[in-house]
């Protein structure tokens, strides 16, 4: 299994950028997927969450300013993220939390990251 996370860049404030998040490999089924952020010296928080029946959770910092989908025919989830902030700056990661194998295992694999700047 394997997600590649794409789309980062740098915007000035205001602007805004989609990140996208595509799983391949052999899985049974996607539980959820998400996206975490891990700016310079903060732990890592969850961004948005996207689950199999499309629910989604988003961080109160960003309401109304990101919207996580999903297309399940491409195995691909997205974050669109509209009004960044200079405090958005940080390296978006992709989860999934998946089941696997001949015996439906759970387990969460990450993408590698995507560097998102927002700056003047």
């Amino acid at each position: 299994v394997q997600l590649q996370a794409s789309g980062g860049g740098s915007v000035q404030p205001g602007g805004s950028l989609r990140l996208s998040c595509t799983l391949t490999g052999n899985f049974n089924f996607i539980e959820s997927m998400a996206w975490y952020r891990e700016a310079p010296g903060k732990p890592v928080e969850l961004v948005a969450q996207i689950t199999s029946s499309r629910t989604t959770k988003y961080a109160d910092f960003v309401k109304g300013r990101f919207s996580i989908f999903r297309d399940n025919a491409r195995n691909t989830m997205y974050l669109q993220m509209y009004m960044l902030k200079p405090e958005d700056t940080a390296v978006y990661y992709c989860n999934a939390d998946l089941k696997y194998g001949l015996n439906d295992g759970r387990g969460m694999f990450w993408g590698q990251g995507t560097q998102v700047t927002v700056s003047s």
